[in-house]
């Protein structure tokens, strides 16, 4: 069977990151480069237009900057998985654009072969955070979400944590609970409200600092 091409959307303000981006990206076998975009509102605009399953995303750009638009696609509900590549290492610009819902942070200064690998990654459904940066997220979660409020979970949510913490997609936990995506839906969302959390990252991160994950 043919391995599944994921096709990619390029969003950053410099011209000459894009090409390099788009040169090295094009000669992988399984990546397709299938538009860019020079600021945040175009690339919210292109995202919904061309549904490309990974997002390449700086966050400082002029106009709309990386994370208004990660906020828009998430009111929006697009899809799309975003991967965060900026040459911005600052807590303030990481932590935000993760809270925003990128699922994943990288630097422009990756190696390519490790820029191709990230994109397979969060396309596979997983979480990608440089060391530094999930310590960033579990410093802020210390002072509100103590293991106190774990015991309101049931045995399902804490079972739908465990595989969220393990990158696990909706789909993916469905098949392994043998449940519908529809009610997995509904499981993350009374996890995320129970331990007063606002997104999947959190969680993961929530479940590895609490034993919750395996």
């Amino acid at each position: 069977m043919a391995e599944k091409i994921i096709r990619v959307l390029l969003v950053d303000d410099h011209q000459v990151v894009r090409r390099g981006l788009r040169t090295f990206l094009e000669i992988q076998e399984d990546i397709e480069v299938v538009g860019e975009a020079s600021d945040g509102a175009e690339g919210v605009a292109r995202t919904e237009e061309l549904r490309p399953d990974v997002v390449l995303m700086d966050i400082k750009m002029p106009g709309t900057d990386g994370i208004e638009a990660l906020r828009r696609l998430r009111e929006l509900d697009n899809p799309a998985r975003v991967l965060i590549v900026t040459s911005f290492t600052e807590q303030r610009t990481v932590v935000p654009a993760l809270r925003a819902g990128a699922s994943g942070y990288v630097y422009k200064d990756v190696d390519p072969d490790a820029l191709a690998g990230a994109i397979r990654s969060v396309h596979a459904g997983h979480v990608l955070l440089q060391p530094e940066v999930a310590g960033a997220l579990l410093a802020q979660e210390e002072a509100g979400t103590g293991t106190g409020r774990g015991s309101t979970l049931t045995e399902r949510e804490r079972e739908v944590l465990g595989l969220i913490a393990d990158g696990r997609s909706n789909r993916e936990i469905a098949r392994a609970l043998v449940l519908s995506e529809k009610t997995v839906k509904t499981h993350v969302s009374n996890i995320l409200m129970k331990l007063d959390l606002s997104d999947r990252t959190q969680a993961a991160l929530w479940a590895v600092r609490h034993g919750a994950a395996d």
